[in-house]
């Protein structure tokens, strides 16, 4: 089994979008695929199309998980969301339900939330629930200035929690900068890591798209 953390520099990085195009991209190839929400703040009462967890699950088809394992009303850090209403996340139970949940897939897309030290609890990370599950990383990024610093930062930290980097993606921006186009080359010449990916930005990317197919095959 194959377990992969999709982490960002960032919150709105793509995160999502990425989790998605790869299981389609994965499924499609005959592989077989879950995907994860962990923890997932900003939710509604009840499940929305909208949601983070939902929409991973409608790009599997899997019937569970079928939206995040934990969800919090409030658009903020899932700590600060979990005090705000009186529980917290408990680690172990958290990565035993991830397990039971994924027994029988052959590859575990697990999308983090916000920036990848955004704390899911007052004492662990997604850092923490990569080392649990014994997950590798892929980073997603986008391509404006600051992610160059923004990416070494976070590959600093999964370094140091010895945790193992897939490959970098590098997303289109809404909006592009003087930076734009450059900031993939900066980040593979920096970390030295090879596998270094630009994205377009698009509302689909067909499953056939050779950046999906190159990134799909890090994995």
């Amino acid at each position: 089994m194959n377990r992969v953390l999709i982490t960002g520099t960032d919150t709105g990085v793509g995160k999502t979008w990425m989790a998605c195009a790869l299981a389609r991209a994965l499924a499609g190839a005959g592989r077989s695929v879950v995907a994860v929400k962990p923890v997932e703040s900003g939710c509604g009462d009840a499940p929305s199309p909208e949601e983070d967890g939902v929409r991973l699950a409608a790009a599997t088809g899997q019937r569970t998980p079928s939206r995040a394992l934990r969800r919090f009303r409030a658009p903020i850090a899932p700590a600060v969301a979990a005090d705000r209403e009186g529980g917290a996340i408990d680690l172990d139970d958290l990565v035993a339900e991830i397990e039971s949940l994924t027994a029988k897939a052959d590859v575990v897309l697990l999308e983090g939330a916000g920036g990848l030290l955004s704390p899911c609890a007052w004492d662990w990370s997604q850092v923490d629930l990569a080392q649990a599950l014994q997950a590798t990383a892929l980073v997603m990024t986008s391509d404006r200035l600051g992610s160059i610093n923004h990416t070494l930062l976070t590959l600093s930290a999964l370094d140091l929690a010895g945790l193992r980097v897939a490959g970098i993606v590098v997303s289109a921006p809404a909006v592009t900068d003087e930076s734009s186009g450059g900031n993939g080359p900066a980040i593979a010449r920096l970390s030295g890591i090879e596998r270094v990916c630009a994205v377009p930005r698009a509302a689909e990317p067909a499953p056939t798209s050779p950046w999906l197919m190159e990134v799909a095959g890090w994995l």
